[in-house]
């Protein structure tokens, strides 16, 4: 017969009162806490409908165009997250597999590039493209300086996390798949890779969330995303606070699709590989199911 081992030991009476009383304390400290910042915006007019009306009255004058102004912000955001997710995959994947292929004489000068980017801040990236590719003659639009630079760094974290799901594939996997012929191209395209993105796909998401998260730092190069947009906006209605807080607001849902959409996708590649569940000594592909050979 097994037995249940719990991490802790049930709390006593006297140790759930303390604990009570603990979270009662701190609650109250909070709300106190709460209460304090309440006041202290009331008194210096943060209340006001005049600061929150063109945000959130349809009925204001000025709702209208400001959420026409901050619209494009979150256009020209949701533009130039799509772009930078897409090439991260893209150059992310070629840089994992690149790593995880090559040789070792040339292999510290992949290693080499991919360290020196993943320790750069996003930031330094994204001011360097601005400043970098016009002196070189590469002119191009404000958008495209903010890609290449959260691509820079995101390809680079996404090449690990891909790495990482590489070598996380059972090695019988790789050994049936060159046992029934497979080259080693084929084994990669055809047998690592799909299972690797299913093991890394919750890391990859956290990562996309990143990417678009990222898009606010366009600002400092001038790019008028969501962010860019509510700094013009507020020197003109002059309430800050509430209009930052309508851009975090605006991030968390954008965040929050991203994030669904993303596991949505998880949960159905689950679905599909639980309902054609296969054999235990079976060599699985991105597209066929093939039994491995027996000794």
């Amino acid at each position: 017969m097994s037995e249940q081992r719990a991490l802790f030991d049930e709390l006593g009476p006297r140790a759930r009162r303390r604990s009570r009383a603990i979270s009662g304390g701190v609650i109250l400290l909070l709300a106190g806490l709460g209460a304090l910042a309440a006041l202290k915006l009331a008194e210096n007019g943060q209340f006001s409908a005049q600061k929150w009306s063109p945000l959130f009255n349809p009925l204001d004058s000025q709702f209208t165009t400001v959420w026409t102004f901050l619209g494009g912000g979150l256009r020209n955001t949701a533009l130039a997250g799509g772009i930078a997710i897409a090439l991260s995959l893209v150059i992310g994947t070629v840089l994992a597999l690149a790593r995880v292929t090559s040789r070792r004489w040339y292999r510290w000068a992949i290693v080499g590039v991919m360290e020196f980017f993943r320790a750069v801040p996003v930031v330094i990236s994204i001011f360097f493209a601005s400043r970098f590719l016009p002196t070189i003659g590469v002119d191009l639009p404000l958008l495209w300086y903010l890609v290449v630079g959260l691509v820079l760094y995101n390809s680079i974290a996404i090449a690990e996390i891909v790495r990482a799901g590489i070598l996380a594939v059972p090695r019988g996997q790789t050994e049936a798949s060159a046992a029934l012929g497979l080259s080693g191209a084929q084994n990669l395209w055809l047998v690592v890779l799909p299972q690797a993105f299913r093991l890394m796909l919750p890391s990859l998401i956290s990562q996309l969330v990143i990417v678009v998260k990222d898009t606010a730092l366009g600002f400092i190069i001038g790019f008028e995303e969501l962010l860019r947009r509510g700094e013009i906006a507020v020197q003109t209605l002059g309430n800050p606070l509430q209009m930052y807080l309508l851009i975090g607001m605006l991030f968390f849902v954008v965040n929050s699709l991203v994030s669904a959409l993303a596991q949505r996708v998880e949960s159905g590649m689950r679905q599909r590989n639980g309902s054609r569940q296969s054999p235990p000594a079976t060599l699985r592909t991105g597209f066929l199911r093939v039994p491995a050979l027996r000794s």
